[in-house]
């Protein structure tokens, strides 16, 4: 197996009188976006959960086979537990690891971070101030593993911790990305009840190519 997807649904679903990955967009569960965007490029997809409890809600939304969940192997209810957990459980030799509140993520995109990241340790994306996207990013497995254990060891919080101990990253400038996704869509996430809102009308196709496209990251 070379390619495994992790999504990590373990995030907070504060503001919403729901779970969020259940919330439709479209008539569309968004776990359900995220899915369909990976599941053409990979072999499998693994759903990190924080509770069993999430794991029979979502299930009920998911048909595919290649789909299995796994609740976070430790304590901590932070993305660096729900990686290590999708770490753990990915047989791919290589990893996207993704929120499960990004609606958008584009498919081409990703299929040029799993291009890149062949013979190195991660393929990230990385803003022209050089701020990275860890969570729209491609990993070899067992060498992001090795990191996200020495980030938890070391009582790290932050995904870029992970990026900061591996050797041999290869990052993908955003300039390279905006010639396949202009609107930078990919990398936005459903956080309030205002950005579904807004990621609604972003769903809506453009009317005309001209349409000035507003930078994601500074939104």
């Amino acid at each position: 197996m070379n390619r495994s997807a992790i999504i990590l649904a373990g995030g907070s679903s504060r503001g919403f009188t729901s779970d969020k990955g259940i919330l439709e967009l479209g008539g569309k569960p968004l776990l359900n976006h995220v899915i369909d965007a990976v599941e053409g490029l990979v072999e499998e997809v693994i759903v990190v959960t924080s509770t069993q409890e999430q794991v029979n809600s979502y299930s009920k939304l998911v048909s595919s086979g290649k789909v299995k969940f796994k609740v976070d192997v430790c304590e901590s209810k932070g993305p660096l537990c729900g990686a290590l957990t999708g770490f753990e459980a990915a047989n791919g030799e290589y990893s996207t690891l993704l929120r499960f509140d990004s609606p958008f993520i584009s498919t081409e995109v990703l299929s040029l971070l799993f291009d890149c990241g062949i013979g190195k340790a991660a393929a990230v994306p990385r803003w022209t101030d050089q701020e990275i996207e860890p969570l729209h990013a491609v990993y070899n497995t067992k060498q992001a593993l090795q990191a996200t254990k020495e980030a938890l060891a070391e009582d790290g919080s932050d995904m870029q911790t992970i990026v900061e101990k591996l050797r041999g990253v290869r990052y993908i400038s955003t300039m390279v990305i905006e010639q396949l996704d202009p609107d930078f869509k990919t990398f936005f996430y459903i956080n309030t009840p205002l950005d579904l809102r807004k990621a609604a009308v972003m769903g809506k196709p453009r009317k005309t190519s001209k349409t000035k496209h507003t930078n994601i990251k500074k939104r």
